[in-house]
């Protein structure tokens, strides 16, 4: 009885969702995929990489931190001086603590993938 009320504590206190996908290839904001798919541009392997970038709200109000995609990206790909990402998984996260009365949650949103350097 006892484990099963502290369950149930833990869960009230703590919260969260995540969702999953995968995508292709993903480029940098600054760059133009079209002309790179047209000219058949080579490239060159650095290996896997990951970007994580939060967003933070405390009384549900007041929010800081930035959890875009694209921040996500850039993130991964300043790590490795790379150009783009390919075979991308992004995730997505919103946790909660004391979800009922939403007093500090935050999303999240990592992008895992092979960086790439174009030629």
């Amino acid at each position: 009885m006892r484990n099963g009320v502290l369950i149930f504590l833990a869960f009230i206190f703590f919260a969260g969702c995540s969702t999953a996908g995968r995508l292709g290839i993903v480029t940098k904001s600054s760059a133009d995929p079209s002309s790179l798919l047209k000219n058949s541009q080579g490239y060159e392997e650095l290996g896997p990489t990951e970007g994580k970038a939060c967003r933070y709200f405390l009384l549900a109000i007041i929010p800081w931190g930035n959890s875009d995609f694209e921040k996500a990206v850039n993130i991964a790909l300043e790590k490795t001086g790379g150009d783009a990402l390919l075979n991308v998984t992004a995730e997505s996260s919103l946790y909660g603590f004391i979800p009922i009365y939403n007093v500090f949650s935050f999303t999240c949103t990592t992008v895992k993938g092979t960086a790439i350097k174009f030629k």
